[in-house]
């Protein structure tokens, strides 16, 4: 089966992309902000405990990024003035109360992130998909104030159906499909994909390969100069894709500040959000053809 849900398209066939003052590149951190069930496996840094009922040791871990590692990060994006692109659990909203508000005293930008990270959206049954998802959104934008304007599912997922009830719900972008380094619309009239970065993930840096605070430092160093180097041409999108309970750990945090801090300190560079990213695209593509 082939997928329709986007057409292809080679990036240097496109028209320029221009981001806000000329920027080479728009910047953002999709900050996951999950809430896991006890009873159920999810995300492990070991995986000959995750069938156990309780899991103490993976659920624990997991559980670190809400009650530490999201306040340890939260200084230091203070610290850079960057405000994130929230990738948020609904569930989120009954159990950290104090995480919504600490995001909404800085303006953040809200995306629908399932109900928790222990439901796989590919899991929802066709039938139970639409109430599902409205109920997402709706206790999202009852927290926070805000309603989404972004989708990326739990662990990436979606149905075939996901992209056009979502857009049905009034929202106008999804992460999940890591496939440009540039926005594109996709086939669900008033949809576009947000670039997201499945690579330049903490998961996958450090627990899926194990690597070191230097070399994260590296890889975030050599995607953010790449990139730019490409957008001296046409836009490019780099995302920073960060967990609490992964980069909020002790050991690696500093990593993370010493990445930032070569990223912001470069002129021609957007610091904004996904939301942002998606309108200005948006509005472009109002008035000229869509670059993608």
């Amino acid at each position: 089966m082939d997928n329709t849900l986007y057409d292809y398209s080679p990036i240097v066939e496109r028209p320029p992309l221009r981001w806000p003052n000329g920027a080479r590149v728009a910047f953002y951190i999709g900050l996951n902000i999950e809430h896991f069930e006890v009873d159920k496996p999810s995300t492990s840094i070991w995986n000959g405990t995750a069938h156990l009922k309780p899991d103490p040791l993976n659920h624990g871990w997991r559980d670190y990024g809400a009650r530490v590692g999201f306040w340890r990060l939260l200084e230091t994006f203070d610290k850079f003035g960057l405000r994130a692109s929230a990738l948020l659990n609904a569930d989120v909203c009954r159990h950290y109360p104090q995480i919504i508000e600490a995001g909404r005293q800085r303006d953040w930008a809200w995306l629908a992130h399932g109900r928790n990270n222990s439901i796989l959206q590919a899991d929802i049954a066709p039938a139970e998909e639409r109430r599902f998802l409205e109920d997402v959104v709706e206790t999202i934008a009852a927290a926070t104030g805000r309603r989404p304007q972004g989708w990326m599912g739990p662990g990436l997922s979606e149905t075939f159906g996901t992209p056009k009830i979502l857009r049905d719900l009034g929202l106008r972008y999804i992460l999940d499909w890591c496939a440009d380094d540039q926005p594109f619309p996709i086939n669900v009239p008033g949809m576009i994909s947000v670039p997201y970065s499945i690579e330049l993930n903490d998961i996958n840096l450090f627990v899926s390969k194990s690597l070191s605070g230097d070399d994260f430092y590296r890889v975030a160093v050599d995607q953010f100069d790449q990139l730019y180097e490409d957008g001296a041409a046409s836009g490019r999108v780099m995302a920073l894709a960060l967990h609490p309970f992964v980069m909020g750990q002790p050991f690696r945090h500093k990593y993370l500040a010493k990445a930032l801090d070569h990223i912001v300190s470069r002129p021609g560079v957007w610091l904004t959000t996904s939301d942002d990213i998606a309108a200005h695209y948006l509005a472009a593509a109002s008035t000229a053809k869509i670059p993608g």
